[in-house]
């Protein structure tokens, strides 16, 4: 069953279970999802914050672009179980001989990388998400000032416990390459959002 099947009671059950999955990086991706369908939930307001034509075109491009966000995030909740479900695979391929040692290795190292992309994908819908929280703070109705600051606290933790999951990941990666360019991408998106959430903060004060 998919994540998003679930009730709320079950997915809490599934995440509090001894299992190894689900865990933090499908609980950042639904953090995700949950904030980006808050923001969402303003640019569907009929009334905004002045009700000016531009405010209403705002958050009408800014709907348009959070509500696939969702999906993806939606998505790569079952994405992050998956990818981990994965690595634990490769960690049980056997290793008797020399040629199952070399098999293992690199089936692990295949592992680890997809157990990476997840939660860096994770990230990026949730820089994108972040990137229009100013536009819904500054347009949106003042009613929902609130939903608008639980939206963007729920962004910043869901891509703070996604960092999390990219860097113990690549702690163990040996492709200084993918390293780099994980990590690197990682700080930039992690920089940008923290400075887009102040921002966003501040318009709605």
């Amino acid at each position: 069953m998919k994540f998003a099947d679930m009730t709320v009671a079950q997915f809490l059950e599934a995440l509090a279970s001894p299992a190894p999955t689900p865990g933090g990086g499908t609980a950042s991706a639904v953090a995700g999802a949950m904030a980006t369908s808050l923001l969402v939930m303003v640019t569907s307001l009929a009334k905004s914050n002045t009700n000016t034509d531009d405010e209403k075109s705002a958050l009408a491009a800014a709907k348009a672009a959070l509500e696939p966000l969702v999906t993806t995030l939606t998505g790569l909740a079952d994405a992050d179980a998956a990818a981990f479900d994965e690595v634990m695979s490769a960690y049980r391929l056997p290793k008797a001989t020399d040629d199952e040692k070399v098999a293992r290795s690199a089936a692990i190292q295949k592992g680890l990388q997809g157990a990476t992309v997840v939660p860096l994908q994770t990230l990026r819908a949730c820089a994108a998400a972040m990137a229009h929280a100013g536009t819904v703070a500054s347009c949106g109705n003042r009613s929902t000032v609130s939903d608008v600051g639980v939206a963007i606290g729920l962004l910043e933790a869901a891509a703070a416990g996604a960092e999390a999951n990219v860097k113990i990941n690549l702690g163990s990666v040996r492709d200084a390459e993918f390293t780099r360019s994980a990590g690197d991408e990682t700080s930039t998106l992690m920089a940008g959002i923290k400075s887009q959430a102040a921002e966003a903060r501040r318009l709605l004060s």
